[in-house]
């Protein structure tokens, strides 16, 4: 846990600066990914530019992150846009500018919830106690530094010259920030992205692969996410179908007691 005099790497990588009409970001080398940033922390950086601004109402109900292009190490702008506000939601749009150019675009959704009546069909994974499951191995990788993890499906297995496939792709791992952190929208909007590429899961291969795009809903308030603390996170992911160079994976996040924090799906490109 980092102390009270220290900011927690995860709030150092998404930190802004406001620059007028927009703010100014930094990568940070702590999740840095093979290439450029781990997109979790780019899509968590893109809600926070509107969680910032001094027009946001309600909370985040859904994010759209569109990358269009690598996001390179170093300083980049985050561009806003109210598009409209109702009753009830409030509508974004974000650009995310580098060098001149635009490197990813998101829409978020925000909601003002009402206590209704609420049910979940979703179901709790029949999975072990958290605690349980096998560390993920050395990879390399800075982001995957910051995050506790153990796997209890789909484990990283990575072969080069295997020529077998997996009978699925699917994986359950327990998951939090590294040191501990106390959830909010933006670190849950990071580790919805924190699964390797299913098709590293399928081919038993690391195939170059990357999210074009990534959308996350979230199912929970700003109190349920305080009170969850700095708990980890049940991790459910798989993907559908793997066609001529691209492939989709879906996910959800859940308490350890069973409560959907949120679901995923993003599309991702591949080359094998």
């Amino acid at each position: 846990m980092t102390t009270a005099n220290t900011m927690h790497p995860f709030d150092e990588a998404i930190q802004l600066t406001p620059q007028g009409d927009h703010y100014r970001g930094q990568t940070s080398a702590k999740y840095a990914n093979m290439v450029g940033p781990f997109g979790g922390i780019t899509a968590a950086t893109l809600l926070r530019a509107v969680m910032d601004h001094p027009e946001c109402q309600g909370e985040p109900l859904a994010l759209t992150v569109n990358f269009a292009a690598p996001v390179a190490d170093g300083a980049f702008d985050l561009i806003p846009k109210l598009i409209r506000t109702n009753r009830s939601t409030q509508h974004w749009s974000i650009e995310l500018v580098q060098h001149g150019q635009i490197a990813a675009t998101a829409t978020a959704l925000f909601a003002t919830r009402r206590e209704t009546w609420s049910a979940t069909e979703a179901q709790f994974p029949d999975v072990s106690d958290v605690g349980e499951g096998m560390e993920i191995p050395p990879t390399g990788l800075a982001w995957v530094n910051r995050y506790h993890i153990r796997t209890l499906r789909g484990h990283l297995g990575l072969t080069p010259a295997s020529q077998e496939t997996s009978s699925d792709t699917v994986t359950q791992q327990w998951i939090r920030d590294e040191p501990p952190r106390v959830m909010d929208f933006c670190s849950l909007t990071a580790i919805a992205d924190a699964f390797f590429p299913r098709i590293y899961i399928k081919r038993k291969q690391a195939v170059p692969a990357g999210t074009v795009s990534l959308t996350v809903y979230f199912h929970a308030d700003a109190a349920t996410l305080t009170a969850h603390g700095t708990q980890c996170v049940l991790g459910y992911a798989r993907a559908n179908r793997f066609y001529n160079n691209y492939f989709d994976q879906i996910a959800e996040l859940w308490t350890p007691d069973g409560a959907l924090l949120a679901t995923t799906t993003q599309v991702v490109y591949y080359k094998q």
